[in-house]
């Protein structure tokens, strides 16, 4: 399955807004390592307040601590949430845990996790937590490498004095 045209041509265009950044590859890949660990353990809305100021006091990518967030989105949240909670919840308090499909129906709003109760607000943030670590490291050494990659490439491809 391919994506419609206009999907590719905004990927395509983050793609090189990623690479052509002037900082080290370091220092965009843990923007958007910082990003993504951010947009997994901290509710949507949050994000942002948390992630620039990260980034400028590390002094590494904006754009990618900006954009990284971006995997919770109002899209995304639909399944993300629902699952991370699930899966931690299912880990900490077995079979007694809610329903997959009670969290899939729920608006994911605070007061909405408030009323499933404690144990799904302990499951929600701990479930976060442990997305954010599968992830942040996964989005360091991909963003890393494509980034070292495209200067390779832009290299190469300079004429020799």
């Amino acid at each position: 399955m391919r994506l419609p045209a206009a999907i590719r041509k905004k990927l395509k265009e983050l793609h090189v807004r990623m690479v052509r950044e002037k900082l080290p590859p370091e220092d965009i890949a843990a923007g958007w390592a910082l990003g993504v660990c951010i947009g997994c353990a901290i509710p949507f809305g949050m994000q942002l307040i948390i992630s620039v100021p990260l980034a400028i006091m590390c002094r590494i990518s904006k754009l990618g601590a900006t954009l990284g967030t971006l995997i919770s989105n109002p899209v995304t949240v639909l399944i993300l949430y629902p699952a991370q909670t699930y899966v931690m919840g299912r880990i900490l308090f077995g079979e007694r845990f809610l329903s997959f499909e009670q969290l899939m129906d729920t608006a994911w709003t605070w007061q909405a996790v408030r009323r499933l109760g404690s144990e799904a607000m302990v499951s929600f943030f701990l479930g976060g937590m442990v997305l954010a670590a599968i992830a942040t490291p996964v989005a360091y050494f991909m963003v890393k490498r494509m980034v070292i990659r495209h200067r390779a490439r832009v290299a190469e491809r300079k004429p020799a004095p």
